[in-house]
């Protein structure tokens, strides 16, 4: 396969992106530098690298992000970066897309893939996948709130939100574990029982955790695909 061809399969670029990365001695083969766009490969048995990070093909690919506040969950925007403006190089971005959004002012674990298929399963709400947040409130919590919430709470034009899991951490702290995604969910469901969210964090989604996965603001990873569930 022409090296050009195997970078862009590999979703490092466009093939006019690519040749450029080549170009400017990007691109290893077996270690040695390639500045020939055109250069035979054999991909099953030579070590191709790009920045140094060693390239693997692969149909599909799952990365989990802690979402920094002040990006968007979005594949693009004028105003804004959005989460795919903050990955690393060794991201592989080519038909790259965030599982669900998280707010611009909510931070945490966020799933992306480019397994079209596999990601609206995880958000068909016949799956039931759980996700859980750390919820700072502006005012104090009590039991009937919590009792409120845990099952069910209407918002958004009367929508009755699916039982949920509260557990409270402090007076104004709360894990808050559902399975819908509900436009503002969370906020919503606060502000149906009378309090106000005034910082945001998920922690876990499915199978994964931030404290299992032990990655910082603005770290992403790749995981396996039987990691999620």
């Amino acid at each position: 396969m022409r090296l050009d061809k195997y970078l862009t399969e590999c979703g490092i670029g466009t093939r006019s992106e690519v040749k450029n990365i080549i170009k400017n001695g990007k691109i290893k083969v077996n270690n040695i530098i390639i500045k020939n766009y055109n250069t035979k490969i054999n991909e099953n048995k030579d070590t191709i690298s790009y920045n140094d990070n060693i390239l693997e093909y692969k149909e599909f690919r799952y990365y989990v992000l802690n979402k920094p506040s002040g990006v968007i969950t979005a594949t693009d925007d004028k105003k804004y970066k959005t989460v795919l403006d903050i990955l690393p190089d060794f991201v592989i971005k080519k038909n790259f897309f965030p599982v669900g959004r998280l707010d611009i002012d909510t931070e945490g674990l966020l799933l992306l893939t480019n397994d079209g298929k596999f990601a609206h399963s995880l958000l068909s709400p016949k799956k039931h996948v759980e996700k859980t947040y750390e919820v700072h409130l502006k005012n104090e919590i009590f039991d009937k709130e919590i009792f409120e919430l845990e099952n069910g709470v209407r918002i958004l034009d009367d929508y009755l939100t699916k039982p949920a899991k509260v557990e409270k951490l402090e007076n104004k702290k709360i894990l808050l574990t559902i399975t819908e995604g509900k436009f503002h969910q969370v906020k919503e469901m606060l502000r149906a029982v009378n309090n106000e969210v005034i910082y945001l964090k998920r922690i876990k989604f499915a199978n994964l955790s931030l404290e299992k996965l032990n990655i910082s603001i603005g770290e992403v990873i790749e995981i396996n695909k039987e990691d999620i569930l």
